[in-house]
């Protein structure tokens, strides 16, 4: 477990800080894997048994629709959501594409391709790109973290695209505040309740899953029900073509 930081730190800087001390730890406990930890989310050694927990779980179990992350450590969940049968969506790098999504439907592909597909690149090469208003409304949300605590706060590389997707789903009605949102981490990516901020766009977890077992959060936090869009900078707003033609309070 990572030590607390600062409270009276900024909120980024001490986002950041966080994430430093997160990479650092899995390389301390040995657990840092191909393609490396900083300035990601981390791949971590135990990401096969942290899927094989949150496999056997009710939340997953139940979910017949779902959203993924398209990071490393969660490649074996969107696995092990392919061979379960589930509809899985898999948004592209950064929302930067028309269509910002990748439909994966197992129904659609043979069983030899399910392992490429739950990989990025065979997302692509093998999923449909589709639009929000094309998606199906989501039982499970599994998300990447750098961070996470057990009151359900989630630290994230920096990007915000995991907050942005959640409230154009939500946006859409694909998804509320009672839609289940879960991770994958090594148990070194845990960090003392009550030191990871958390902002109104921030998204937060209901359970996360270790090799050593499953976690259920507490989760006193509310959840964006729409894009902020006087959080996003202009430049990063223009570059997601599902925002386009947004703009924040005072813009012209």
């Amino acid at each position: 477990m990572v030590r607390a930081m600062n409270d009276s730190l900024p909120v980024e800087r001490t986002k950041t800080e966080l994430r430093k001390r997160c990479w650092q730890a899995i390389r301390d406990a040995g657990a840092a894997r191909f393609p490396g930890v900083e300035g990601r989310i981390p791949n971590f050694v135990g990401a096969e048994a942290a899927a094989q927990v949150l496999a056997a779980d009710p939340l997953f179990a139940k979910a017949a629709v779902l959203k993924c992350n398209p990071d490393s450590p969660q490649r074996p969940v969107r696995h092990a959501a392919l061979k379960a049968g589930k509809l899985l969506y898999v948004p592209a790098p950064k929302l930067a594409e028309e269509a910002p999504f990748l439909e994966l439907d197992p129904a659609a592909l043979e069983p030899s391709q399910l392992w490429t597909a739950s990989s990025i690149k065979g997302a692509f090469a093998l999923g449909r790109p589709v639009t929000v208003d094309q998606m199906r409304p989501l039982d499970l949300i599994v998300t990447g973290c750098v961070g996470v605590t057990r009151q359900g706060a989630r630290l994230g590389k920096g990007g915000g695209y995991s907050d942005i997707e959640f409230a154009l789903l939500a946006e859409q009605g694909l998804v509320d505040a009672d839609t289940p949102i879960v991770t994958t981490v090594h148990g070194c990516q845990i960090l003392p309740d009550g030191h990871v901020p958390m902002t109104d766009h921030d998204i937060s977890l209901d359970a996360f899953a270790t090799p050593d077992g499953m976690v259920v959060c507490d989760r006193p936090f509310a959840r964006p029900d729409r894009v902020l869009t006087d959080d996003l900078l202009p430049a990063k707003r223009d570059a997601i073509p599902a925002l386009a033609g947004r703009r924040a309070a005072g813009e012209e």
